[in-house]
């Protein structure tokens, strides 16, 4: 029986399947029949089909997955529904329109030409589809595939993912996009080809991504959290234990990670690549040979597990303790002992170079020992969930590894803000057995585990100490408060709709 991520997508022709019963399926059919309805609104027609991705959080393994390391995301029940329709030849003018049924997103119209580039300097909302778009074409022109000359899609999309949460709204945005012009193209892939594909996707708006958030909103299954591995990509189920629930609550700090690329996320994939090839020469390596051969941390793994060999241990992080110091590296140092240029080490990559432009220093060790210690955690948590512990135990050894992430995060990858901080605080200080941020940071969301029996009052507890004040300073409205703080069981990934 093939894995679940060799699979194509599920095609469905009812909702029932993907959103189940009761209120959750009313308010999705509400949903695309509001799609649909603005779908004949701005073009006259009815949608081919219709495509959605969920959005995402991460449990534990922050900031890993670019370092060719696994990671525990489960999906959420928020979404990106996209409507869809391909025009046939004779119509013109060959265009791309994007619409959406939010109104502060207004339509965005790019030629149906999937060599166009992306303007990242001048940042649209739309600039996501067109992600999609050029990947499309470049995944089937490298399988052959003839989908014949580009002609014009008119497209619809409604997100229900918040933006700049840390909970993959982009992510959810791209794959659902990347399916639809699949699915409206008549073609479908195996999940495991599309997670590869929509990560690259993301290059086009200038933002590096290890692929976390596509794999689990495309390979996700109801009911699991799912251990994601790279090279290859593959999905394991987890299932969580009884008598705990995971409450996703927004600092309302907004991260607006293309915007602020240069100095935060791709800042720290620079710094892990420097850290891992100073590592690689410090442990052996000719510096030529380290920069050829290094690309991320885990290439280097085996070198610190063998150096802490000779100090009575198998932890990564002794070597970085013993061989980087402490201090912010300046590019001339690091420059020294790779006896090359940094731009030139960096392949002058223009996503690269902006972050040289950017950084006054770079902090290699710190960077480094978040990426080993929290690569070990995501496995402590997995071997935690299959052990032989209670369910009080588990639950209590679960959150203390979600507690030691966040102090990671926090103080060697720095990718924390006041108002996570926080919020980590109070739900810790309102029972939660662990509270950590996830997703890149710098804002967005925190999640807590919490004992099912106490949700109810943890949520009341967390709107009256967190988001009164903020709703009084008109930060939200009091109505919104359920797109900012709720409960999730882990949710099902992507799927294609032809009704």
């Amino acid at each position: 029986m093939a894995r679940h991520e060799e699979l194509p997508v599920p095609v469905f022709s009812s909702l029932e399947s993907v959103y189940g019963d009761g209120s959750q399926l009313e308010e999705a059919q509400l949903r695309f029949d509001h799609v649909k309805s603005k779908f004949l609104e701005f073009f006259s027609h009815e949608p081919e089909v219709f495509a959605r991705s969920p959005g995402r959080v991460n449990l534990i393994g922050e900031h890993i997955d670019y370092e060719g390391y696994s990671v525990l995301p489960m999906a959420i029940r928020q979404d990106t529904i996209i409507a869809i329709r391909k025009h046939d030849s004779s119509e013109s003018p060959k265009e791309l329109r994007i619409g959406n049924v939010n109104d502060k997103y207004t339509m965005c119209t790019y030629p149906a030409d999937p060599t166009q580039e992306v303007d990242v300097k001048n940042h649209k909302w739309g600039h996501y589809f067109i992600c999609a778009y050029k990947g499309f074409y470049e995944f089937v022109n490298s399988k052959g595939v003839d989908v014949g000359e580009p002609v014009g899609l008119d497209v619809i999309v409604d997100g229900t993912v918040p933006t700049g949460s840390g909970l993959s709204s982009s992510a959810a945005f791209v794959c659902s996009a990347t399916i639809a012009i699949m699915a409206v193209f008549g073609l479908n892939f195996p999940k495991k080809e599309l997670a590869q594909l929509t990560c690259e996707c993301e290059r086009h708006i200038g933002t590096q991504s290890g692929g976390m958030d596509q794999a689990i909103s495309v390979m996700a299954k109801t009911g699991f959290a799912e251990l994601i591995d790279f090279n290859p990509i593959r999905a394991t189920d987890v299932q969580l234990p009884a008598g705990g629930s995971f409450v996703i609550a927004h600092s309302l700090a907004e991260s607006q990670k293309a915007v602020t690329a240069a100095t935060n996320y791709n800042n720290r994939v620079v710094e892990c690549r420097l850290a891992a090839i100073l590592l690689g020469i410090k442990l052996g390596m000719k510096p030529q040979e380290a920069i050829s051969k290094v690309k991320t941390l885990s290439d280097v793994e085996g070198l610190c597990v063998s150096f802490a060999n000779g100090h009575s241990s198998s932890d990564p992080v002794v070597a970085v303790k013993e061989l980087l110091h402490e201090e912010p590296y300046t590019a001339e140092e690091i420059e020294k002992i790779m006896e090359e240029s940094l731009p030139s080490v960096l392949e002058n990559n223009p996503t690269s170079l902006a972050v040289l432009k950017a950084a006054k220093h770079f902090k290699l060790y710190q960077r480094a020992a978040h990426v080993y210690s929290e690569a070990k955690r995501v496995y402590a948590f997995k071997d935690t969930v299959s052990s032989d512990l209670s369910d009080e135990d588990m639950l209590k050894a679960l959150g203390d590894l979600m507690n030691d992430s966040h102090y990671s995060c926090s103080h060697l990858y720095e990718c924390s803000c006041p108002e996570l901080e926080e919020l980590v605080k109070i739900c810790r200080d309102n029972g939660a057995l662990g509270a950590r941020l996830t997703g890149a940071g710098w804002g967005g969301c925190a999640v807590a585990l919490v004992k099912e029996n106490i949700v109810p009052q943890f949520i009341l507890n967390l709107k009256d100490q967190y988001y009164q004040s903020r709703i009084e300073r008109g930060v939200i409205k009091a109505t919104e408060l359920g797109l900012y703080v709720f409960a999730s069981k882990p949710s099902s990934g992507a799927a294609i709709f032809k009704f």
